[in-house]
């Protein structure tokens, strides 16, 4: 067993407290202490240096956890080897890609996969990397060249800040095939019934080239009031969100005055 110490979050208050990392249970020893069934966990989300664990009837009440990066890592791989999840042994590349160009020094790592509530986790024994599914923008069965080779792997596109990241996984056919009907079931919810029409769908191709507004306006000769309203739908139907709010303004009479003196000769 390993034992680790911890800041845990109790009534509000962060207190010291020991975590033994059992193969069944997660002990804790503290000012309160109990035990985490590790097949009761089934969400884990990490952010800083705050682990929160959420467990089976306490949906709402997830458990934090803080500590140094080196004891989170442990306890992450103990919790993604242990909890209640789709897991499958696998290869993985992780981000491989950002923004469109290969991140360098980007390597296969030989570990897994699990897919809990909230996320996408690769974990091995030197990584854990989680893809938020809510962040998910597409997953692809497709091929890759590995060791010269074109090879089968499961492609995951997210969205990280401003840019789209891409992952690669790589197992077995038959398992890579059960990985993507998996991943695309847990991500469903991300899916738009219906489809956009043609002028929404290419405003929407431009606002994703990174084209902005007024550039949007000259190059498909419409309006600005045309393009606000195939926002306002694209807003609507979950495709969009305000990035920054443009500030229209006009000149007051102090403003013609200082610019018809200005441009006096």
């Amino acid at each position: 067993m390993t034992e680790v110490p911890v800041k845990i979050e109790i009534d509000g208050k962060w207190v010291g407290a020991k975590l033994t990392l059992g193969p069944d249970e997660i002990q804790v020893t503290g000012p309160k202490s109990f035990a985490i069934s590790n097949k009761s966990i089934f969400d884990l989300d990490a952010k800083g240096s705050v682990l929160s664990i959420t467990i089976k009837g306490q949906e709402n009440q997830p458990i934090k956890i803080a500590s140094v990066e080196k004891v989170l890592n442990v306890l992450k791989r103990h919790i993604l080897a242990t909890c209640n999840a789709y897991r499958l042994a696998a290869y993985f590349m992780s981000p491989a890609v950002r923004g469109g160009v290969f991140v360098k020094d980007a390597r296969w790592e030989k570990g897994g996969i699990d897919v809990l509530k909230s996320g996408i986790w690769f974990f091995s024994n030197t990584e854990q990397i989680c893809v938020p599914l809510a962040d998910v923008a597409a997953i692809e069965l497709t091929k890759r060249e590995v060791q010269g080779k074109d090879t089968d792997v499961v492609k995951i596109d997210h969205i990280e800040g401003t840019e789209v990241v891409t992952s690669f996984v790589l197992c077995p056919l038959t398992t890579l095939q059960i990985l993507y009907n998996f991943l695309k079931d847990a991500t469903k919810g991300m899916d738009m019934e219906g489809d956009l029409d043609p002028k929404s769908a290419q405003v929407a191709m431009l606002v994703y080239s990174g084209m902005d507004t007024a550039s949007i306006e000259n190059m498909l000769g419409v309006s600005l009031k045309e393009i606000d309203q195939i926002y306002d739908a694209l807003i609507r139907l979950g495709l969009a969100e305000v990035a920054v709010v443009r500030r229209e303004v006009k000149l007051t009479t102090k403003g013609v005055r200082y610019i018809t003196d200005a441009t006096k000769v």
